[in-house]
């Protein structure tokens, strides 16, 4: 569980505005660009996933009930851009 909380990253969509579809990764996985709601989980632009179109196995839910996603389980590389 401390490895995936390591590559875990909020993904729930309720979490983001401005996304746009970007590509799709070699799996099929839809990639998007987006900027998180509220500040706290980054600022910026951002490359990821939403966490309802994934692979469940992935999704992590967090504490205050949103849904992460351990990004070492897909073929997505989350990052700012």
């Amino acid at each position: 569980l401390a490895m995936a909380a390591a590559t875990a990253f909020p993904s729930d969509r309720r979490l983001k505005k401005n996304i746009s579809l970007i590509g799709k990764s070699p799996s099929g996985l839809n990639i998007y660009s987006f900027e998180y709601k509220v500040s706290k989980y980054g600022r910026g632009l951002f490359q990821g996933v939403i966490s309802n179109e994934i692979p469940q196995e992935a999704v992590v839910q967090m504490d205050n009930g949103y849904d992460a996603v351990d990004y070492s389980m897909l073929d997505v590389d989350f990052k700012q851009i």
